[in-house]
């Protein structure tokens, strides 16, 4: 996109010429963070760049990829959900228990999907009625729906028969005969929800409200009802990565999901959603979700400790909220530099 900045003129001089200036897509840092890193380790280890071996990172990376394009609607109306890989976790336990007492898997899907999405729902009603953040209501949340999920779950592993077949076989399987069915579903939903977020009007009132909050209300927007969608939305595509794991793995385990809400929040934030609200990018917390994968693939051909995966993470979370700040100052100051030069 081009934007055309008028220079203030000096009186008797001559009339001065636009000055253009270029702005890159949100998404260009983290696109070139995840070319630097495959190139590097693709130097550095050569098996790394084998297609089996890409097209595995790629499968890995999808459903933190999911919860990473949740989080850029919650994040883009200055909130955060930190409930969201315990919700996944739950949504999995109870999708699992239903096969297991007989309910269709497909049925049993539909209502762990309906309960991520409910308890993001409810994440939002409790905030909106005691006037909290979101993010103080999840962290409670965080722990009552990581403790319901142990009682449930009695803390151990949990097998559905698998009935048909259909389910499983559907999850586990292939798209096209090449890509994991995973890796299409969030494919499918990034695009859908990228374009509900720049082209559609539920899209308009989600960033309208993380910008600016009471001029948006001033403006006939329901922020309220905003963010109780952000938040809804974010609770079902946790709920959908949920069973979109037990039906890959066919079974849950009982710390699956642990790391989940941070590498969600890191990865919309390598991808360019702002941590102030008002903009997000769909696209860039996918790529931002693969290139974290990348990074932690990497320690891994590296002969790097495992134990170290949770350190890389949080410094990648800190990374990811000095990028920005830091993106925030330059706009900052490149606002000021046009309102003094106008």
């Amino acid at each position: 996109m081009t934007k055309i900045d008028t220079i203030p003129r000096l009186a008797g001089s001559a009339a001065a010429k636009p000055r253009r200036s270029v702005r890159l897509p949100a998404e260009t840092g983290v696109v070139l963070a995840l070319a630097a890193l495959v190139a590097a380790l693709g130097w550095l280890q050569r098996p790394f760049l084998e297609p089996a071996n890409l097209l595995s990172l790629v499968e890995q990376a999808a459903l933190p990829g999911l919860l990473a394009i949740g989080m850029v609607f919650v994040l883009s109306v200055r909130e955060i959900d930190l409930s969201v890989g315990a919700v996944f976790h739950l949504t999995a336990i109870a999708a699992a228990l239903l096969m297991t007492a007989g309910v269709d898997p497909w049925v049993s899907a539909l209502a762990g999907i309906a309960l991520g999405a409910g308890i993001g729902l409810a994440n939002g009603l409790v905030a909106l009625a005691l006037r909290v953040p979101v993010i103080a209501v999840t962290l409670g949340t965080w722990w009552m729906v990581d403790g319901l999920a142990q009682v449930i779950g009695k803390g151990k592993a949990i097998t559905p028969p698998a009935g048909d077949g259909s389910f499983f076989s559907t999850l586990s399987g292939q798209a096209f005969g090449a890509v994991p069915a995973a890796v299409a579903l969030v494919i499918l939903l990034a695009l859908v929800l990228h374009l509900a977020l720049q082209r559609s009007r539920f899209g308009y009132r989600v960033q309208a409200t993380g910008s600016n909050p009471e001029a948006a209300a001033h403006a006939g927007i329901a922020t309220g009802k905003a963010r109780l969608m952000a938040l809804a939305l974010m609770g079902a595509l946790a709920g959908l990565a949920g069973i979109v794991h037990l039906g890959a793995q066919g079974a849950v385990a009982p710390n699956d999901g642990n790391a989940l809400a941070l590498l969600a929040v890191a990865a919309a934030l390598l991808g360019g959603t702002r941590l102030s609200g008002g903009h997000g990018s769909v696209i860039g917390a996918a790529i931002g979700a693969l290139a974290i994968q990348v990074a932690l693939s990497g320690m891994t051909l590296l002969g790097i400790d495992a134990a170290w995966s949770n350190f890389a993470v949080g410094a990648l979370l800190v990374l990811a909220l000095a990028a920005d700040w830091v993106g925030r100052r330059w706009r900052s100051r490149r606002a000021e530099r046009r309102r003094n030069g106008s």
